[in-house]
């Protein structure tokens, strides 16, 4: 999709839509392969998940609606990634600062999309609440 619909219509090109669908398709099988620790299986996973999430992102981003709310799943994955990861090679409850462990960094990621949102909701949408993007 190059720019927003001047109609108001929000259409997404069945080529895309194929792409987010399969998209989901991964995310379930990385964390399904997480949650019985097929390590292998959920490893290699987030290679299509994250990347196909980056290029849906990348997609939409001449409508910043979409774009934030893609980034914001970007970095879910990633800090999830990350998460699944420090369980499998078992460093996830060693110490890292103070009471936190190694698996606590997976806040980072998590925080950031929660600003990008923030960003979202507070600051840009409020500014541009006549777009059609925003309705």
């Amino acid at each position: 999709m190059e720019h927003p619909p001047a109609s108001g219509v929000y259409s997404i090109p069945l080529k895309y839509r194929i792409m987010e669908n399969l998209h989901i398709v991964f995310w379930l099988f990385k964390d399904l392969a997480w949650c019985m620790f097929w390590k292998p299986l959920a490893v290699v996973m987030i290679i299509p998940t994250l990347s196909i999430s980056l290029i849906i992102a990348w997609r939409t981003r001449y409508i910043v609606s979409e774009l934030c709310h893609n980034l914001a799943v970007s970095v879910w994955i990633a800090a999830n990634s990350y998460w699944m990861i420090s369980e499998f090679l078992e460093f996830d409850a060693n110490p890292w600062f103070g009471d936190y462990t190694y698996k606590h960094i997976a806040v980072i990621p998590f925080v950031a999309g929660i600003l990008i949102l923030v960003y979202y909701y507070a600051w840009w949408r409020p500014r541009h609440k006549h777009d059609l993007e925003t309705m």
